[in-house]
């Protein structure tokens, strides 16, 4: 097996019996040992139990049974996600002490159920309240095309694997971009689905109105099918026609040179020209930040007032801003929220999917996390959602695509649809895919070999 192997052909190898669950299992185990070292997407792994899964799965296939769709496939999750036996640290040293697990989320219960086997969980800033993964407890997590520069977060460790390799399905959560901004930094493809899709049980969560549970894979056939595993759905035919346009204003703003010519490519090809607009962006992304703020304020507040000293003083101070948010910008923030979405929700009555930047530029250097904003350096941690903020806010299915032949460490591109709309985004996806506009990044040489 090679280091970089999709899901589904690991699934066929074994199902096919020209490779061992077990010869699978031993062989990521010993990619993850040989190159996260110089990444830090792992945060802990459960080499002896995902052996014993994989002899198991090997078991299944010489007793003739018929094996599930992802039998023997390792994934990793974001350590927020409850693996039963685990004790769940949401990236804190806060919830140590807490009992294990009793059982595993509802989302790695559903990917057991179709026979894939949690190898690792993978780093994540403090609580998911962050855009770079870089945690004060567990290290930082380092872009693979670059370890001098950002991973992107707060799903950072879990893009980070898939796009080094490691494991080619990895979960993640999304409040505010924490799948697209990292899916786009690293290179990989990543998806948050409409808000509520999918279980969020056994995750910890952050912001109760704002969180999705999505995922990340190598390939987009992987996460198309990982999709539909999740959501307990079969897939649907991907739509041939589709009415497309891209965002202009608020999103046509502070783009890369790169960024923007990689878009031009895009939207030629689709025939595209002009822009459409979403009213008061501005403000759909502060009302974003206003929620977020004040629900994980809240939700930390008990703790926060009995072991503060635990918290990385970043997050904790970020946390207490929010538990002192008062009541009343909280409910405009919600009015301003059902006005929003009710605006978008009428745009897609005229189209089928909207095309947005994912990241204004390539990943930002970890010693000088600065991103330029309105032609001055502002700092990447506040302004790398700049893009994805203003899209959390209606529970949008967002899909985040990988632009190839740009010449530049990975950019990412947002594919928006109406709620339940993902197969239109799989369609788009696969046409720009197909044209060689898309596709996992591959690593440079010198990572390659790393």
């Amino acid at each position: 097996m090679t280091r970089f192997t999709s899901a589904q052909t690991i699934a066929q190898d074994i199902r096919s019996g020209k490779r061992s669950a077990a010869s699978v299992m031993q062989a990521v185990l010993a990619t993850i040992h040989q190159y996260d070292s110089s990444i830090g997407s792992v945060t802990h792994l459960f080499a002896e139990q995902a052996m014993q899964q994989a002899h198991a799965v090997d078991a299944r296939l010489a007793r003739k049974e018929e094996l599930p769709p992802l039998a023997g496939v390792p994934f990793g999750v974001k350590d927020l996600f409850d693996i039963q036996g685990h004790v769940t640290t949401a990236g804190s040293i806060v919830l140590r002490n807490v009992p294990p697990a009793a059982q595993d989320a509802a989302i790695v219960a559903r990917l057991r159920a179709a026979g894939a086997i949690p190898v690792a969980t993978l780093n994540m800033d403090e609580f998911a309240y962050g855009f770079a993964t870089d945690n004060a407890h567990y290290g930082i997590t380092r872009n693979p095309h670059d370890p001098s520069r950002m991973a992107g977060g707060s799903s950072g460790g879990s893009a980070a694997a898939v796009a080094a390799g490691l494991l080619p399905l990895t979960l993640g959560t999304d409040t505010n971009g924490s799948i697209r901004v990292p899916a786009s930094l690293c290179g990989v493809w990543g998806l948050k689905p409409t808000m509520g899709l999918l279980p969020r049980e056994g995750a910890y969560p952050f912001s109760a109105s704002l969180d999705v549970v999505g995922h990340f894979a190598s390939t987009l056939d992987d996460l198309k099918t990982a999709f539909h595993i999740m959501a307990d759905t079969s897939p649907e035919p991907e739509p041939q026609t589709l009415r497309t346009a891209c965002l202009g204003g608020w999103f046509a703003q502070n783009l890369s040179p790169a960024l923007a010519a990689a878009i031009n490519r895009v939207c030629r090809y689709l025939g595209l020209s002009g822009t459409v607009e979403l009213p008061q962006t501005p403000t759909a992304r502060a009302a974003s930040f206003l929620i977020t703020a004040a629900e994980g304020g809240t939700l930390h507040l008990p703790r926060l007032r009995s072991v503060a000293q635990d918290y990385d003083p970043a997050t904790r101070d970020r946390l207490l801003a929010g538990a002192m948010l008062p009541a009343s910008t909280y409910v405009q923030a919600q009015r301003f929220r059902r006005w929003f979405r009710g605006q978008v929700h009428a745009l897609f009555e005229q189209v089928d999917v909207l095309i947005a930047p994912a990241v204004m530029c390539e990943a930002p250097l970890l010693d000088a996390p600065t991103i330029i904003v309105d032609g001055k350096p502002a700092s990447a941690r506040a302004n790398l959602g700049l893009y994805t903020q203003p899209l959390s806010l209606p529970g949008l299915p967002v899909l985040c695509l990988p632009l190839l032949n740009t010449n530049t460490l990975p950019l990412g591109l947002q594919l928006v649809a109406a709620p339940g709309r993902e197969a239109a985004l799989f369609s788009l996806a696969r046409k720009l895919e197909q044209a060689g506009l898309a596709g996992r990044c591959p690593l440079p040489a010198t990572q390659q070999a790393a």
